[in-house]
């Protein structure tokens, strides 16, 4: 760096060689400070998510068993063949389907009501914005536990109540019929203050004045909520089904902790299965093509999503 004047009360600097070689060199440091600081980051991401996945992909056409890792050798195809002939994958594969399509309309209808009520001044909407979001930071295995009391088909206080009202007592999580339908119940129930927070946020941005002049034109509350909320929620409403969508085909806590998969693996889902085929039977190879696969099937459903959304956004 050479001096080379004043200018004003600052001493002006010069790079040698040209200017462009000067600038190359400032943002070569700048992009070296830059991956200083993102390396420990890219760090754990290599070792805990890119370096497992590729692992992953790879034991998918193995037969790689936990317990004799030396033995393991190349099987191509004959994993996936064998999972379209598996019962309780087809099973596993049904059941997270139809939690999928039961939670999601269900916990973000819940949670779009909970946000209109509390998009209105009162004094207690601290407390119920509390009470509401409360269930999300609790862990899903205490809820979970707090559950099988509450539902419990002998003491549970659920049924005493029913049974007090002149209802007879509900099996619901030993019945393979109800089973199902009670996880997606509790799941929409622990999940939905979090959409709420992020709808009443998305509420509290539509303008007033938009409100005010639907009202003199006529508008009564209904087509003011149709015409005028839901669609200038859209965006919100886009990014909320995303990742409910998102967490809903990966349920696993609860059917781990409430049901264990049954009854007559009822309530058995894909994640669930490749949690017990890896990590309890110890088939490693089998249990990566159904993740393998899995993640396949969530990919195309999103892809599909997002062009859908995309097309209609046209």
């Amino acid at each position: 760096m050479i001096k080379t004047g004043l200018k004003g009360s600052k001493t002006v600097y010069t790079f040698p060689g040209t200017e462009k070689e000067a600038k190359n060199r400032i943002k070569w440091r700048e992009n070296v400070v830059a991956y200083t600081f993102l390396g420990p980051a890219l760090l754990l991401l290599l070792l805990f998510l890119i370096i497992p996945a590729i692992m992953s992909v790879y034991y998918a056409f193995t037969d790689y068993y936990l317990l004799t890792p030396d033995t393991r050798k190349f099987v191509g195809l004959d994993n996936f063949i064998n999972l379209f002939k598996d019962p309780i994958f087809l099973k596993s594969l049904a059941n997270t389907l139809k939690f999928v399509v039961w939670v999601i309309p269900l916990q973000i209808g819940a949670a779009l009501g909970l946000a209109l009520l509390l998009n209105k001044q009162r004094k207690a909407n601290i407390f119920f914005k509390v009470a509401y979001f409360s269930p999300v930071v609790m862990s899903l295995v205490v809820i979970s536990v707090l559950w099988l009391y509450l539902l419990n088909p002998n003491e549970g206080i659920i049924n005493n109540v029913l049974t007090y009202f002149g209802v007879s007592a509900q099996p619901f999580l030993t019945s393979p019929k109800q089973a199902m339908f009670t996880i997606v119940f509790v799941s929409a129930w622990q999940g939905a203050g979090f959409q709420m927070l992020i709808f009443l946020a998305g509420l509290q941005n539509i303008p007033g004045d938009i409100y005010e002049a639907a009202q003199l034109d006529g508008m009564n509350k209904w087509q003011r909520f149709i015409y005028i909320t839901l669609p200038l929620l859209k965006p919100t409403s886009i990014f909320i089904f995303i990742t409910t969508l998102i967490g809903a085909f990966k349920l696993l806590v609860q059917p781990m902790v409430m049901t264990q998969g049954g009854p007559v693996n009822s309530t058995m889902t894909v994640v669930y299965y490749i949690y017990q085929t890896g990590f309890t039977d110890r088939m490693v190879g089998y249990a990566s093509s159904i993740a393998l696969l899995f993640g396949t099937i969530i990919g195309l459903v999103t892809l599909a999503q997002r062009k859908l959304v995309k097309e209609e956004d046209d």
